[in-house]
């Protein structure tokens, strides 16, 4: 990062107050009639109200749009393990974005945890306060085993970004890019290059949609994922793989497809003209990708290319699907967020990249006079103010349809009729 960038970001940061977001008082507090209301004596009746029934915390508090956004700050950005309290840029910018795109209020918590067993009893504890959990920056393996054991405890959505939120872009993108090449999800063989979170459940996702577990390889520091390795976790272990590829060049060679969730200019070149023909390549890694599109675009004229940033085409961007999908979670108060819910969320990110692009969001893009689907455009754009409008409305019906809804269809939301 340029160093006038770096400035920028510490006084953006810093000034004119410190962080990034703050709380609003959302009822009248001027006389003292209201401040009666608001405090003591009023505020005993809703208080007896929810000791008597605690489903009447979702009338009289902030609770049914309140999301906690928590991270233990062991695996922040690209940064590492730089502890809880450096995470919490990060965390009010989650703050940031879920208020910006879905209205959807945040309190962000840094939790300082010993272990992984202490920090899910500190979230199952202040869980309460919550419509829905957000947990942000946690490191694999424990990041698995941390959000399977909240959601077994909460009876409020749970949802680790790092992992569903890209695997939901990473679906909605690769579905459309592989129509554009002219091939299917069931016969295509796929590099998975970063055998993390964001690894581990796009590769679940896809499997979901009909992806072939055995034309997945996954590759990891020590090379492919293969079924003969004894330095696998559980997570890995389920794509480990009876085959004799044993490095990444092994792996991307006749490889339809490749996805990087690793870290950066981890392929070369002469790999990605060993790639089958109208390949497919995602290099997320940020802010530096596993390749540099130039480079990519020069080798293979064939190529649909994707990437983390917004300076490039087709930004795979969890930005684009998390604060939407808890709106919808929320609106119908549902107990989880499932797999229908996500290929609820992934289509209907997926189709939008399909339909006519309008002016308001063209002119939200700096410098650009058209968008259509196609090569360069094979997902919206992240302030596409669309998205609002489609993707609440698909996951609160997946919530339904799965019975985790404990509210009815929003009468807000579009109508099918």
């Amino acid at each position: 990062m340029a160093e006038n960038l770096k400035q920028a970001a510490l006084d953006y940061h810093e000034f004119p107050r410190p962080g990034k977001i703050s709380t609003n008082i959302t009822k009248a507090t001027e006389t003292q009639k209201d401040l009666s209301l608001a405090y003591t004596p009023g505020v005993a009746e809703p208080v007896r109200a929810i000791a008597a029934d605690p489903e009447n915390a979702y009338r009289y508090t902030a609770k049914g749009n309140l999301v906690g956004v928590i991270s233990d700050g062991t695996a922040v950005l690209g940064l590492g393990n730089v502890g809880c309290l450096a995470s919490k840029p990060v965390m009010e910018g989650k703050g940031v974005l879920f208020k910006r795109f879905a209205d959807v209020d945040v309190f962000d918590i840094e939790v300082n945890a010993e272990s992984p067993e202490a920090f899910i009893d500190t979230v199952a504890r202040i869980a309460p306060t919550f419509g829905g959990i957000n947990l942000e920056d946690i490191k694999a393996p424990e990041c698995f085993e941390i959000e399977r054991a909240l959601i077994e405890r909460l009876n409020i959505p749970v949802f680790h970004d790092d992992q569903h939120g890209t695997a939901v872009i990473v679906a909605a993108g690769l579905l459309n890019a592989l129509e554009l090449q002219g091939k299917k999800l069931s016969e295509i063989s796929l590099v998975c290059l970063g055998a993390g979170a964001a690894g581990i459940a796009s590769m679940r996702l896809l499997v979901s949609l009909g992806m072939r577990k055995d034309r997945i390889f996954m590759v990891d520091r020590q090379g492919v994922v293969h079924s003969h390795r004894n330095d696998l976790n559980p997570y890995k272990f389920a794509f480990a793989n009876e085959t004799d590829k044993r490095t990444l060049e092994d792996a991307i060679e006749g490889s339809d497809v490749l996805i990087g969730v690793s870290g950066p200019n981890l392929i070369t070149a002469d790999m990605l003209r060993t790639m089958a023909p109208n390949p497919i390549v995602f290099a997320l890694s940020n802010p530096d990708p596993e390749i540099h599109p130039e480079v990519a675009l020069t080798v293979r004229d064939d190529l649909i290319l994707a990437t983390g940033r917004s300076d490039f085409a087709n930004q795979i961007n969890n930005v684009l699907c998390f604060p939407y999908i808890f709106r919808g979670a929320l609106d119908v108060r549902a107990t989880t967020i499932n797999q229908d819910m996500l290929i609820a969320a992934a289509n209907a990110i997926k189709d939008l990249a399909r339909e006519p692009v309008p002016q308001q969001v063209l002119d939200l893009c700096h410098g650009v006079d058209k968008l259509e689907f196609g090569p360069r455009y094979i997902i919206p754009k992240p302030n596409d103010p669309r998205l609002i409008k489609v993707v609440p409305p698909a996951v609160a019906k997946a919530a339904i349809a799965t019975k985790v809804a404990r509210l009815p269809y929003p009468a807000h939301y579009p109508s099918d009729k």
